[in-house]
């Protein structure tokens, strides 16, 4: 399968999850091209997070999901067309 660019949004809404959110980021390395993390205090947001990744649609998809399970935490995903 060929690999895509993606963009994968992060909100933490709350503090528990930002441990969580960095031991997946952590075993996903080796697809994060780059990463910009902003707190939000001001708005109740322990963190807004950007990745941007080079991973096939089915890691892309994987790390979304496992993200997705924290409680706290909203993802979305945008990937480059074939």
């Amino acid at each position: 399968m060929s690999k895509r660019i993606g963009v994968i949004n992060i909100i933490v809404q709350e503090f528990d999850g930002v441990a969580k959110v960095n031991a997946i980021l952590h075993d996903s390395m080796d697809v994060i091209i780059g990463r910009m993390g902003l707190p939000y205090k001001e708005r109740g947001i322990s963190a807004v997070i950007t990745l941007v990744v080079d991973a096939t649609s089915d890691e892309i998809s994987s790390l979304t999901g496992k993200l997705g399970k924290i409680e706290g935490i909203n993802v979305k995903s945008v990937m480059n067309k074939r």
